[in-house]
């Protein structure tokens, strides 16, 4: 699954670069997404990323490319690889940024764990 986000004066730290919170939550909720879509029905929680190391620096005004992909499923569990790219609008040249491992599990109505349904 693909998406894209335009870094706004908001999102920026007091430096004037992306604040790496930001740029976590999005990763959580674009990878969030693409587990429920994976898995229709599932109520799923966060339960971890494998390494947060942020490569290169963005300002406002980049336009960020999220890339994620299902890598393991387990019983009730899931991960995905999530990659984030920079787009320069001015020269088209496309950077690798960060990635990670986003895990989640599935929880029932009691916030138990689940089995996955085949997906």
């Amino acid at each position: 699954m693909e998406n894209f986000k335009l870094v706004l004066p908001e999102h920026m730290n007091h430096y004037g670069y992306l604040f790496g919170g930001n740029l976590l939550k999005w990763v959580d909720e674009i990878a969030w997404i693409a587990a429920s879509r994976d898995y229709p029905g599932c109520k799923f929680v966060t339960i971890g990323m494998d390494r947060v190391e942020f490569r290169r620096p963005v300002r406002a005004g980049a336009i960020l490319r999220f890339s994620v992909q299902r890598d393991q499923a387990g019983n009730s569990s899931v991960r995905y690889i999530a990659t984030v790219y920079r787009d320069d609008i001015e020269t088209g040249v496309e950077e690798a940024i960060f990635s990670t491992h986003v895990s989640f599990v599935c929880l029932d109505d009691k916030g138990g764990k689940q089995p996955l349904p085949p997906g």
